[in-house]
């Protein structure tokens, strides 16, 4: 070992070693082979497709699940936690995307969750908010009171607490599993800093993210993961080329895959939007979507998009103005439904799944009615219709028994979209279609959109990533603070102009939309 090896070895050790990990489910091997190490005082970066085994290997970490073969070393020694309490108490703490905590508890009582300080069998309150508030101080939010409930918090506060948790259990190694996907771009800025405050102080992290900009931005070495397996280890962050990390996910060169446009647009609106109205939402919003339309709505976390397409499909009712499909006033999702509106939410697995169900059913949820007839289901005719709609989305695993949990994430929209497939829409609402999905699903996921635009279907797509909006859309609409601020044809923005405009302002405001 050279010296500077050693200098390295002795600031930052290894803390986490993991060597040909392999973890078996019945009919999948989701882990082959997995080598990750993991040094005191770093941000290692994990990629990888959907599927690519990502979560379960987190999971493995956690003590959720426990490999079949393969060693993990823990601070020199082996490491495999019977729970995640286990884990916590060994120093591991997982952050998930989909965050785990308990809405009706205080902020305390969610830090402390689980090793409540007590005496005599009773919780002292004032200690673990004493506790709580230090936490928070030393994350840089001591704004945020340790009495407060959860559920009155924002997304960005939210994720404060649960790395408070973390912290409250002196946590040596935190795994963030895309911990940027809810936040608004000051939000994630603000993450990175309480991440580089942690590894100041010696904490390793386990960063998860589909976002490449991110990685170079606070990764310090990245491995990269493909069917389970580790292509690539210990590379630096900041230098390794983008075409090499894509390739190591993929095969593919490039993030971004935008299938060619085929066909044009109809003339005639589909759907009209004029001067709708929510307040505290978004005001005076005006749009049109023609037939074989996409048009793409930019805007950032809290600019009102989401609010806006759950008022269009009907899921809340506008103060004032209007929402039409092709003349007829839309009232209520039912109503959008029947007018041959649908719609993939941005939680897909809170609003859009039934995780314990099949595929088959998530996939059959909107035409439910085609497959019944006098009180019973044509349940062969279902599993046909989604195998057929699960060919035609390359799902993977093309088992559409299986239950929707089981599924990445990137498969998982693929159902939440194929339901739409099934149902005849006419018009479909996308808001952040490929939120935590990788680059291989996203591209089949382009694919899918393009297809049903060629077909005639209209669609109205909400996004975060400026590149994705420029690269499908028709027509760009720009969302801040509740307004529409400009519109253009897609060819004639630049991504830089888009970002200006969705962050500050420009001159174009002033110009009509």
């Amino acid at each position: 070992m050279t010296a500077p090896d050693q200098q390295k070895e002795q600031e930052h050790p290894v803390v986490l070693r993991l060597t040909d990990v392999v973890k078996v489910f019945p009919g999948v091997r989701a882990l082959d082979g997995v080598q990750l190490e993991v040094r005191a005082g770093e941000v290692h970066c994990l990629l990888g497709q959907n599927g690519a085994g990502k979560s379960t290997l987190i999971k493995v970490l956690a003590g959720v699940h426990h490999a079949d073969a393969g060693e993990v070393t823990w601070l020199g020694e082996p490491f495999a936690p019977p729970t995640p309490q286990a884990a916590m108490r060994a120093g591991i703490a997982t952050i998930y995307q989909e965050l785990d905590l308990v809405d009706d508890l205080s902020v305390a009582e969610n830090a402390f969750l689980g090793h409540e300080p007590s005496r005599a069998g009773f919780t002292r309150r004032r200690v673990t908010a004493s506790r709580t508030k230090e936490i928070l101080g030393r994350l840089g939010h001591g704004e945020i009171s340790p009495r407060r409930m959860v559920h009155s918090l924002p997304a960005a506060a939210k994720q404060v607490v649960s790395m408070a948790r973390a912290l409250s259990h002196d946590a040596r190694l935190i795994v963030m599993d895309e911990p940027s996907a809810v936040l608004a771009h000051d939000e994630v800025a603000n993450l990175f800093r309480i991440i580089r405050e942690l590894t100041s102080h010696g904490i390793a992290v386990i960063y998860i993210s589909h976002r490449l900009d991110e990685i170079r931005e606070i990764g310090d070495r990245v491995t990269v993961l493909k069917d389970g397996r580790t292509t690539a280890a210990n590379l630096p962050a900041r230098t390794t080329p983008t075409k090499e990390l894509v390739g190591r996910m993929t095969g593919r060169s490039i993030e971004y895959v935008f299938p060619p446009r085929e066909g044009s647009p109809g003339d005639n609106p589909l759907l009209v939007v004029e001067n709708l109205t929510r307040s505290g939402e978004f005001a005076e919003v005006s749009l049109t979507v023609r037939p074989g339309e996409i048009v793409g709505v930019a805007g950032l976390v809290g600019s009102g998009r989401s609010e806006l397409l759950e008022t269009i499909f009907g899921a809340r009712r506008p103060d004032s103005g209007s929402v039409t499909v092709e003349g007829k006033t839309i009232r209520g999702v039912g109503g959008a439904v029947r007018a041959g509106m649908g719609m993939a939410p941005e939680e897909r697995k809170s609003q859009a799944l039934l995780l314990d169900e099949p595929v088959y059913k998530n996939m059959t949820l909107a035409s439910f009615a085609k497959f019944a007839r006098v009180g019973f289901t044509n349940t062969g005719g279902e599993r046909a219709a989604a195998m057929r709609t699960a060919d035609q989305l390359e799902l993977r695993p093309r088992d559409v028994i299986r239950p929707i949990r089981t599924l990445s994430g990137g498969n998982q929209q693929k159902v939440v979209v194929g339901r739409w497939l099934l149902g005849g829409t006419r018009l479909l609402l996308l808001d952040e279609p490929t939120r935590g999905v990788d680059v291989g699903a996203r591209a089949e996921l382009y694919q899918v959109i393009r297809d049903l635009a060629a077909s005639g279907v209209g669609v109205l797509l909400v996004s975060s990533e400026v590149p994705e909006v420029l690269g499908l859309a028709d027509r760009v609409l720009v969302m801040r603070e509740g307004r529409l601020i400009h519109e253009a044809p897609a060819g004639e923005l630049e991504e830089d102009t888009v970002l200006n405009l969705v962050m500050a302002g420009s001159l174009l405001e002033g110009e009509p939309a």
